[in-house]
């Protein structure tokens, strides 16, 4: 009891501190694109937060290695097994583009009405790849939580210039996109899980973020080119809030595992879903970002849902069983029952 009061704890604790990473993060980006009006391109953020990751990750194995081990060919060793992490990176990539092709052709307000079925596709996602069963208030707890968040960004969907698709799009395409890219955004969240939990090797949350991290940081180096190094030019217009991002999306990546560890795929989305909730009270009270009444009804419904899924106890509906089909007849089972009895 008192162990899985512990892990309860420190589940607990990775998602509120994952809750606050992406909190300050989306604010402190607020604030460097919004108000300082800051050029940099976020792909050579996204690219030094990873490659902070790859050097911290590689540091804290090699001060964990045990006595007369190595650390060079460990490291070398996991960079040869990180084939299923490669995986993963490639599917963050395809994310990145079926976004830009999905702006390309449908508006911003479509976009982020889509974008809110990352929910629902992780919890289908982990019933069919983990064979989870979840009670009917959970499901009614991720709808809820899904139409709270929808009601929370109305500022962005319900404006006139988000709801006009761009001229010359294929809405058609454009939807096909984002649907593909919120399908593949609850399936990497599950493959990141199962691999953790259920590989053979069960390797450490810091060989896991090593090895994504390698896999990560040429998807990045081809997105950055992709962009010819945005308005300011290759790693033109830096700054020390720019620096303090990409520590806190490397930190943001570690966390993510944790949470996953100690949690799963569901309560890292719950977690990161609050903290929509929290960065816009905060862009409001700080920036002067907006906090309508919709907005304030939408983020009680969030909290509502999320505690509703947290602290739900009933227990999963089982499947239904068929009892076996007994083909004796009537007689021959009396009969047996008598033999028995005598």
């Amino acid at each position: 009891m008192v162990f899985k009061s512990m892990m309860s704890s420190t589940k607990i604790f990775v998602l509120v501190l994952l809750c606050m990473q992406n909190t300050m993060f989306t604010v402190l980006r607020r604030y460097s694109q919004g108000v300082l009006k800051e050029i940099y391109s976020k792909y050579e953020v996204l690219l030094v937060g990873e490659l902070i990751k790859f050097v911290y990750s590689a540091y804290k194995i090699s001060s964990e290695l045990s006595q007369g081990e190595k650390a060079v060919p460990k490291l070398r060793y996991l960079l040869k097994r990180s084939s299923k992490m490669a995986v993963l990176a490639c599917i963050y990539g395809a994310m990145n583009i079926l976004s830009f092709v999905a702006l390309r052709n449908i508006s911003a307000g479509m976009f982020t009405v889509f974008a809110q079925l990352k929910i629902l596709t992780t919890a289908t996602c982990s019933s069919v790849m983990l064979n989870r069963s979840y009670s009917m208030t959970k499901w009614r707890a991720l709808i809820s939580l899904m139409m709270g968040v929808l009601l929370f960004s109305e500022p962005i969907w319900n404006r006139d210039d988000n709801s006009k698709n761009p001229e010359g799009g294929n809405v058609m395409l454009g939807t096909a996109a984002v649907l593909i890219e919120v399908t593949l955004s609850g399936f990497a969240s599950i493959y990141f899980e199962k691999v953790i939990k259920t590989d053979p090797e069960q390797l450490g949350i810091w060989e896991r973020n090593y090895q994504l991290a390698f896999g990560s940081i040429p998807i990045y180096v081809m997105f950055m080119f992709w962009e010819d190094g945005g308005v300011a030019g290759y790693f033109g217009g830096w700054s020390v809030v720019a620096g303090i991002l990409a520590l806190l999306g490397a930190a943001g990546g570690m966390l993510v595992a944790l949470s996953i560890k100690h949690g799963d795929s569901i309560l890292k989305t719950l977690a990161t879903t609050g903290a929509i909730v929290l960065s816009a009270a905060l862009d409001h009270y700080l920036l002067g970002g907006p906090l309508t009444n919709i907005m304030c009804i939408a983020g009680v419904i969030v909290v509502i849902s999320i505690c509703n899924y947290t602290f739900d106890m009933s227990p999963p509906e089982a499947p239904l069983q068929t009892e076996p089909k007994n083909d004796k007849p009537d007689e021959e089972i009396a009969l047996t029952k008598a033999s028995v009895k005598f």
